[in-house]
């Protein structure tokens, strides 16, 4: 075979339809537009995505997507990965070091994926409650310091004012 002699596949090219040639065409009169309407019509147009004045839907859809905004900043680490580790001690840095986490991770967290056999020592990373359970099975152990919890602001209720010539007090009815 050579690329001279390639043709297509018999019937997978055709003749295009000429439109508006007369009856015998089989496409004249209307010309496969059908009959009135703004799409039979010359200059009958409308921009892509048009939706008859109905908001469209890429206008109907938010702007960001549906990805979420943080996917970056919290790496994902399995626990097989912690096993071919060489160092005992990990943190947030190690794991960049690795090439395990995006060097563009804020934060990890540790997921029960694979196997951990050996004893290993998390600090600042966040741990699933089966990784957990496999880590310190395997004499490792997880230091987290607690975030302090942010302030909130009370907002100050405004007294009202008891109008007392308004209406006078009803005696109670026996």
């Amino acid at each position: 075979m050579k690329l001279n002699t390639l043709k297509p596949a018999p019937g997978s090219k055709s003749d295009r339809h000429r439109v508006g040639r007369g009856i015998g065409s089989g496409w004249g009169k209307t010309a496969g537009r059908g009959h009135k309407g703004q799409r039979a019509r010359s200059g009958g147009f409308h921009k892509v995505g048009f939706e008859g004045g109905q908001m469209p839907l890429h206008r109907r859809l938010p702007k960001r997507g549906f990805k979420p905004l943080n996917k970056e900043a919290v790496g994902e680490v399995r626990t097989g990965e912690l096993q071919l580790m060489q160092a005992s001690e990990i943190d947030l840095a190690a794991l960049k070091d690795a090439g395990i986490v995006s060097r563009h991770a804020i934060a990890a967290k540790v997921i029960l994926s694979g196997k951990l056999e050996r004893k290993i020592a998390l600090k600042e990373i966040r741990v699933s409650k089966g990784a957990r359970s496999m880590i310190e099975g395997a004499g490792g152990s997880i230091t987290l310091t607690p975030q302090p919890e942010p302030e909130r602001k009370k907002k100050e209720k405004k007294a009202k004012a008891k109008k007392s010539d308004d209406k006078p007090e009803e005696a109670p009815k026996a």
